[in-house]
């Protein structure tokens, strides 16, 4: 078939060739028609006759085009069924000229074509787009650019993670509850020639948070409160969503109270207020705060504590001076080496250690500065007067 194909085409190469001496080619090619298309050609056509075995196109040349049935049947029915005399198409040249001498063209390989320049000019501008997953196998999922059939690998998916280690078998079944699934969708490689387009969840993610921000640090203003959701912790904070972009609470913004860790306060998905403390445009960074939503607790210590006071305390850190002790959720205070034993001690990791609870008793509070004394071995003491002098120790 392909040697009669070329015969063909040779044929009507030669053909042309004879009908470009014709004394009448010029003036058809005045009045804008031509003797034969070329090969591969989109041209635009106007439907004169449809029957359910071929349609007939005008299509400015020596003689009209044909589409015949074999084409027809590559079609939506719904398409099809539209097709009407009169009617604009746009038609792929797929013979110049048969054995007949007929033009044969394509409505399937004109739409096809005209998706893969779809196809073309979205990755060229580097658009999203959503499309619906079709199938898979257990590389990957197949969605489609118009007629184009697009591929994701695996790798590239979001919605649906597979571990690289699984079978064949449960792969393509992790990957099917994709399928039916509207994705967001970007264009990271299309090769006409080779047939290939291939798409990526990850990277139209990736653009599409980009914008979210873009649009977010315009829209934000310092101080404003925002809803967001925690999506990962780190050392030095924890990171919230707020909504296509994430901003930093830092370890000191989580709690009034000292944070050894953000998992200490949160955990990854809680839904979180938070505060906006600062907008960096140029670095695109989002500054946030918790702590600064709720009341500074420091302001009320006076009339919930009282000096002389015995309270449950958790040891939470041991220095060479003392014992920092935790009284409630966000008041820490300090017990002093000096206020540990009646005894003398070399060190406090001597008589305490991290995480234990201890009662002690309030011998000093300092509101403005932010410090409390504790003492230990003034629990016991039948009657407290306030004699005793509290040194900090930095």
């Amino acid at each position: 078939m392909d040697q009669d194909m070329g015969m063909a085409t040779s044929a009507g190469g030669a053909e042309a060739s004879r009908l470009s001496d014709h004394p009448m080619y010029e003036l058809l090619e005045q009045e804008g028609t031509r003797i034969v298309p070329e090969r591969g050609e989109t041209i635009e056509g106007t439907i004169m006759g449809v029957s359910p075995s071929e349609i007939i196109v005008d299509i400015a040349c020596k003689s009209e085009g044909i589409v015949t049935s074999r084409d027809l049947e590559r079609l939506d029915p719904e398409f099809r069924k539209s097709l009407k005399v009169g009617d604009q198409v746009l038609v792929y040249v797929l013979r110049p000229e048969d054995a007949q001498g007929n033009i044969i063209l394509s409505l399937s390989r004109a739409q096809m074509e005209g998706d893969w320049q779809l196809a073309a000019d979205l990755f060229e501008s580097g658009d999203v787009v959503e499309e619906t997953i079709s199938g898979c196998n257990r590389g990957g999922v197949i969605a489609h650019i118009g007629r184009v059939r697009g591929f994701v690998p695996a790798s590239q998916l979001v919605s649906v993670r597979v571990p690289r280690n699984l079978e064949d078998d449960a792969r393509e079944e992790m990957l099917s509850q994709a399928v039916g699934q509207k994705l967001a969708l970007k264009i990271i490689e299309l090769d006409r020639r080779r047939n290939r387009l291939i798409l990526s969840e990850r990277a139209a993610q990736r653009e599409w948070r980009q914008d979210q921000k873009e649009r977010l640090l315009d829209e934000l203003e310092e101080g404003e409160t925002r809803h967001g959701v925690v999506s990962s912790l780190c050392n030095f904070g924890a990171f919230v969503d707020l909504g296509g972009a994430d901003g930093l609470v830092h370890l000191s913004e989580l709690a009034w109270r000292r944070v050894e860790h953000p998992s200490e306060v949160l955990r990854v998905g809680e839904e979180v207020d938070v505060q906006i403390i600062g907008v960096d445009r140029d670095r695109l960074r989002i500054a946030l705060s918790i702590k600064r939503l709720q009341p500074e607790p420091w302001s009320t210590v006076e009339e919930r504590y009282q000096i002389g006071q015995l309270v449950t305390s958790k040891i939470t850190k041991i220095t060479d001076f003392g014992a920092f002790a935790q009284i409630d959720e966000d008041i820490e205070g300090l017990i002093h080496i000096s206020e540990i034993s009646d005894e003398r001690i070399a060190h406090p990791k001597d008589v305490l250690q991290e995480g234990q609870e201890q009662t002690v008793r309030i011998i000093r509070i300092d509101a403005d500065r932010q410090r409390m004394g504790l003492s230990l071995r003034r629990v016991d003491d039948s009657e407290y007067f306030d004699d005793s002098e509290w040194q900090e120790e930095n």
